[in-house]
């Protein structure tokens, strides 16, 4: 650990978060505060015009909000964007900034999946609702100015492992079809035991014991970890054949940082 070397912020926001209670020690409501308050601070952030709907979905309805560069009009491209926070935390207002940066950056509009979280809804509930709306952007996009031929994911941390599960539902069910997915540190396997996982159990932010925590409140079922909808390096290559290109994003000093990069390997 004395080796980690962090840039200034980063090394005060890990140091923070070192003092407990720990993430997993708050419980549920409020580690999701404590999240939704680091994340509410005053930031700059892109215009952008918004619009919140509910799509139908048989595992239950979830509510979506589509965001377009401010003033844009016609038909755009879309990031479908599955959020991470570890299946139990974060919304909409979490990832406000970044959702927003992709959706202007990019010209597309960014449809953000407001998914059940855990514990309350467990795996496979989540990809469903977000394999329901890129179902509804498919075929009912067009109502909103939504190009559902020109689709993309993207997600950060669990909401990585999402993206990658739901290019497998994607390949297999053959009625949806996304050009690129991009995994932000991705969470890729739920065995939780590699070197990376040795060597940063404590941290820096993000530790062993959250992801246990993480895990067991999605997928306590060891039997349904195993599907490669919830951890997708467990795919075959000829699973891997036929996805949609990757951009695959790392953190060096990171539990997840060996599945992230185990997952980009196997997909090369």
């Amino acid at each position: 650990m004395s080796d980690i070397v962090l840039e200034p912020a980063a090394q005060d926001f890990a140091n923070a978060t070192a003092k407990p209670p720990l993430l997993y020690e708050l419980g549920v409501e409020g580690a999701r505060k404590l999240l939704d308050d680091v994340q509410s601070g005053p930031v700059e952030k892109p215009d952008v015009d918004e619009k919140w709907i509910t799509v139908p979905a048989e595992v239950g309805d979830v509510r979506v909000r589509i965001l377009k560069p401010a003033g844009t009009t016609g038909v755009l491209p879309v990031i479908l964007y599955v959020h991470g926070g570890g299946w139990i935390l974060g919304n909409a207002g979490t990832h406000d900034r970044l959702v927003r940066e992709l959706a202007v950056g990019a010209e597309a509009a960014a449809v953000f999946v407001e998914y059940d979280r855990s514990p309350e809804a467990k795996y496979p509930v989540a990809i469903e609702q977000a394999y329901a709306t890129a179902q509804w952007v498919t075929t009912k996009g067009a109502d909103e100015g939504l190009d559902g031929s020109r689709m993309v994911v993207a997600g950060d941390s669990v909401g990585g492992n999402m993206s990658a599960a739901l290019t497998h539902m994607a390949k297999r069910r053959g009625d949806v079809t996304f050009l690129h997915q991009s995994l932000y540190y991705p969470v890729t396997d739920a065995g939780q035991d590699t070197e990376s996982y040795r060597v940063f159990a404590h941290g820096p932010h993000l530790t062993a014991k959250a992801m246990e925590w993480f895990w067991n409140a999605y997928a306590p079922n060891p039997a349904e970890r195993d599907q490669i909808t919830a951890s997708p390096l467990r795919a075959t290559l000829e699973d891997l054949q036929g996805l949609p290109p990757a951009f695959v994003v790392v953190d060096e000093n990171d539990v997840l940082r060996d599945e992230g990069e185990a997952y980009a390997r196997k997909l090369i």
